[in-house]
């Protein structure tokens, strides 16, 4: 069970895979920083508005013009909807999708590319062999 294990646990995909794990979780901090520092931003000031402040109270001791965070509303006690947040992090999946998109269609294109490739000519020696090998099968 141990030999089965070691077998299944070092097979080149698995290492593969758990190297696309960590990559994609580098790459998913970057896209997040991405939504975050540059995206937001520039469609907060598009609209006038800075979505991480965004949030409802949905049921508690005040409206939400009363607190300054969805925090400080969260601290009084209030059931806060922080639905800011939610929209970052869906414009945060939109881009991600859309980056990993357009990797695998360039990979696929590129995968695509190498198989249509057809291979290259044997070297003039080896047509030569192959030419003598056939002359003397024909005399035999």
């Amino acid at each position: 069970m141990l030999k089965e294990f070691k077998e299944f646990a070092f097979k080149g995909n698995l290492i593969d895979m758990a190297v696309g794990i960590v990559i994609g979780g580098a790459f998913g901090t970057v896209v997040k920083s991405l939504v975050d520092d540059i995206v937001m931003p520039v469609v907060g000031l598009a609209g006038d508005m800075d979505f991480s402040d965004k949030f409802a109270v949905i049921k508690g001791k005040g409206v939400t013009a009363d607190y300054g965070t969805a925090e400080a509303a969260k601290e009084a006690g209030n059931v806060v909807m922080t639905y800011g947040n939610f929209a970052t992090a869906f414009i945060s999946f939109i881009i991600l999708a859309l980056v990993l998109f357009i990797i695998i269609k360039k990979f696929m294109a590129a995968l695509e590319k190498k198989e249509a490739e057809p291979d290259p000519a044997p070297p003039k020696q080896e047509v030569l062999l192959e030419e003598i090998r056939d002359l003397l099968a024909k005399k035999a």
